[in-house]
Parts: C-alpha cells; structure tokens; sequence
C-alpha cells in the first residue's frame, strides 16, 4: 500500500481513475447503429441505455456520498470499480435487449460508486486552495474526457470486431484502474465508531439552501448534455456520414467539453465570480442547440453549435464541483453533498436522452430538440443567480 503522495500526483490519479469510468457512458454511442442491427434495440430502447447507467446515482446517490464520509472515499470507489468491471464482463455476453439493459444497471451503480467520492479524496489530498479548484476543474473534465476517448475509439473497433470486445476490454480497464488506486493511493483511515452519525449529516446537508442549488444545476446540464453529445453518432449517421467519420465528430464535441471544466477551475481560482461563468455557460448552450437544431443551414454551421453548446457548457461541470466543495455545510458533509448533486445529476441524464428521443419521435426527426436544451437553460439562469446569493 502507497503512502502520502504529493497532492498532484494524487489528484492525478483521481482524475484518471474518473476518465476510466466515464469509458463506460461514452462507449455506447457509437455502439448503438451495430445495438439495432444485432439485438433489434429500437431509438427508445438506445435512449435508455443510453440513461440506465445513471438509475443507481438517481436512487441511491445521497446514501452513497453519506457512504463515502463515514467509510472512507477511497475504499468506495474500489467497490465501485469493481461493480463497474463485472457489469461490463455481463454486458458483453447479454443475448438479448433485456439482458443488456440489466447489466447497464449493475454498470451504473458501479459508476456512481467509483466517481461520486472523488471530490472527497482530492480535497483529502490537496490543501491549497488555488490548486485544490484547479483540481476540481479537472475532475470536471473527467466526463468528456472519457467520453471523447471511447467514442474516438470505439467506433472503429467496433466496425472491425464488434460491440463484445468493447464491452470485455472496458471490464479489463476497470479491473486495473482498480488496482492502480489500490496501490496509489493510502489507505482510508481505519473506522473507529466516532464518526458522525448519518443522519444528523443528512440533516444538515439538506437543510442547507448550497447542496440544492448545485445539485438542481447540475441537473440541469448534465441531462441535455448527454442527450445531445450520446445521439450524435446517431443523429450524424443519420445524415449520411459513415460509422467512423461520426465516431470522430461525436468525439470531438465531447472533447471540447474537457476545454470548459478544466477553464472554469482556472477562471475561478484567478477570481472570476461563480455567477458570470455560469451565466455564459447556459447562453451558450442555449444558443448553440438553436444553431444545432432549429436552423435549417449548412452543416458546418449546426456543428459550430454543437461545439458551442458542449465546449462553453463545459464551464458548469468545472464551476460547480468546486461550489460544491464550497456550499457543503461542513468538511464531513463533503461527500454527502456531491452525493446529492450526483442524484439530481443522474436524474438529469436518465430523463434527458429518453425525452429528447421521444420529442424526436414525434416530431419525425431532430428540429424540436432545442425546446428541451432550451428550457434547461433558462431554468439554470435562474439557479446561478440563486447560487450566487448563497455564497458566503
């Protein structure tokens, strides 16, 4: 077992250990077209595959980051690692539909076990406040990191060897991340019975106006960003544009994403006030779903939006894990918070590509979507205004 690590280093492998994670949302956007061929999953089904992965974090996310401050972040995530790696050995056998969906399930719980106690760790791990929102800025770009990798990836593997393989290599690539977090990382301190009891923590984290706040905003972007960036490599294959030629596309709007989180830890730790990054970020997610979606022009223009909207958009993910670590009530209620903002977060992204898919649905194609990221917008308006009267 490692000792103390110098809080870079630390910080580092937290956030690596995230991007390892986050493989497992992005790697079945570019799997759905061989998903219909194969298994006969229909545009729904795909949205909740898609969402399903996020149920556990919708459920349970409160009672995992209470989880987290009494047991120890560390030891959390290696259980969520390993969840993580078993549900995706299962998927890769799945015959059916429904097993694939089971297994997407065991996936998600696994996810939110591994991610919702990093926060925690690195501020365990790193004191100074400057570094520590640099940190958390690149913890916010864990998400479009490993998105952008298992779309730029997975396409062409998928192409040549199937959606199996992925889903057997990403079980191996949780195993390791296990044991590299293992090794890397000090061991939590061991549980003496003096931790504060559960429910008072509960108690005071949801009495507090901060938890909510970050929590209702995160829900309101993470919902239409996995919406949009997950049916990209449907919605450009669609348009004519080949299985790889769309994996490299989707993979860079999630990519540019990474841009924002990591921009809105440096902005902030430089003095940039939390409510005029927020502010730009839900404009300009606004407006480039309107250029995406509701313009009917050349192609080049609607994926200037679509960059837009995920690259600048990429500023709240930064802005509010830090508000988060920020907003807590108290240092033992860290976890307990960012478990909160995990669940309205998973809310977000179960109901986002489901209700996107069936507006599309409807409306026979995907002009009508910029309603849903629209109106998301505007409601986070409204939240980043709330935050900024909480801070302190």
């Amino acid at each position: 077992m490692s000792g103390p690590q110098p809080p870079k280093r630390a910080a580092a492998l937290v956030v690596g250990v995230g991007v390892t994670c986050a493989l497992h949302i992005g790697k079945l956007p570019p799997a759905v077209p061989a998903l219909q061929a194969g298994l006969g999953i229909s545009l729904l089904q795909a949205g909740f595959l898609l969402s399903l992965v996020q149920l556990a974090g919708m459920c349970l996310g409160l009672f995992v980051g209470l989880s987290a401050d009494r047991f120890g972040p560390r030891r959390v995530m290696l259980l969520g690692l390993v969840a993580l790696a078993l549900g995706s050995a299962w998927g890769a056998t799945a015959p059916s539909p429904g097993w694939l969906l089971a297994s997407r399930v065991l996936e998600g719980l696994g996810f939110l076990l591994a991610v919702l106690p990093a926060p925690g760790l690195i501020r365990r791990h790193v004191a100074e406040p400057r570094l520590l929102a640099r940190s958390l800025g690149w913890w916010g770009a864990y998400m479009p990191l490993g998105t952008a990798l298992a779309l730029l990836v997975g396409a062409p593997v998928i192409e040549s060897m199937g959606w199996r393989v992925v889903w057997l290599a990403l079980s191996g690539v949780s195993a390791l991340a296990a044991l590299m977090l293992l090794m890397g990382l000090p061991a939590d301190a061991r549980l003496d019975g003096q931790a504060a009891p559960l429910l008072p923590r509960l108690r005071r984290t949801l009495s507090a106006p901060g938890p909510w706040l970050v929590a209702l905003g995160f829900l309101l972007y993470s919902g239409q960003w996995l919406a949009v960036v997950g049916f990209l490599p449907t919605i450009l294959a669609q348009g004519g544009l080949g299985g790889v030629a769309a994996g490299l596309l989707s993979a860079l709007a999630a990519a540019v994403n990474m841009g924002g989180n990591i921009g809105a830890g440096r902005w902030i730790a430089h003095g940039a006030r939390p409510l005029v990054v927020l502010r730009l970020a839900y404009l300009a997610m606004g407006v480039g779903a309107v250029l995406a979606f509701a313009l009917d022009g050349p192609f080049g223009l609607q994926y200037l939006g679509v960059l837009v909207f995920s690259g600048v958009g990429g500023l709240i993910p930064g802005t509010l894990f830090g508000l988060a670590v920020r907003l807590a009530p108290g240092e033992d209620t860290v976890s307990t918070t960012v478990g909160w903002m995990q669940q309205l977060s998973a809310l977000g992204q179960f109901a986002g590509p489901p209700l996107v898919a069936w507006v599309a649905t409807l409306a026979g194609g995907w002009q009508w979507s910029w309603l849903v990221t629209g109106a998301c917008c505007l409601l986070g308006l409204w939240v980043a205004q709330r935050i900024d009267r909480a801070l302190p």
